[in-house]
């Protein structure tokens, strides 16, 4: 008998979780979608490349807003090293 108690409190846990999901999807508050099938054309944000350095150190070549900039990473923090005004990368 407890086991199907449980399993019916389980099951409304579940159902209210999915119904609040449901409420904040319509809403626009969550959206569901697997990484990748956007279009790039709509992001503001891209991450070309990454190169490794050392275990903590690496470089970053980022896309933001159609500007390409290359930024270092280090465990001291983030260094802008170019913001690739007038170039164009790769020609």
């Amino acid at each position: 008998m407890e086991e199907i108690q449980q399993a019916v409190i389980v099951m409304g846990v579940l159902a209210a979780f999915g119904i609040a999901l449901y409420a904040l999807r319509n809403r626009g508050m969550v959206t569901f979608g697997v990484k990748g099938m956007r279009s790039p054309e709509g992001r503001k944000l891209q991450a070309l490349e990454r190169l490794p350095l050392t275990a903590q150190h690496s470089l970053h070549l980022v896309k933001v807003s159609g500007r390409v900039m290359l930024i270092a990473v280090s465990p001291g923090g983030c260094a802008l090293l170019d913001n690739g005004e007038d170039r164009s990368i790769g020609g």
